[in-house]
């Protein structure tokens, strides 16, 4: 089939499939290779952890400023392929 014939619905959901393809080889690559990297999600610098006689407290708000970019990087990519 030529690529002028193919149905719109049928490209969407191939470029579809691609991201959700690629985001899935990236998710595993840093699974595999997490302990390898020289930082831990959940430990960086700056993640509040406080530690008392009965009780503790921990805040990871520079995981979460991190985690924030990167998911908002790939949703900008997923949204350029889409148009």
């Amino acid at each position: 089939m030529n690529h002028s014939t193919m149905p719109e619905p049928l490209r969407e959901l191939g470029k579809f499939l691609l991201v959700v393809g690629i985001l899935l080889v990236a998710v595993g690559a840093l699974l595999i290779y997490s302990g390898r990297l020289p930082f831990h999600l959940g430990r960086l610098p700056g993640d509040i952890a406080y530690q008392g006689r009965h009780s503790s407290f921990y805040f990871p708000i520079v995981t979460c400023i991190v985690l924030s970019v990167v998911l908002t990087l790939i949703l900008w990519l997923v949204n350029s392929f889409r148009r």
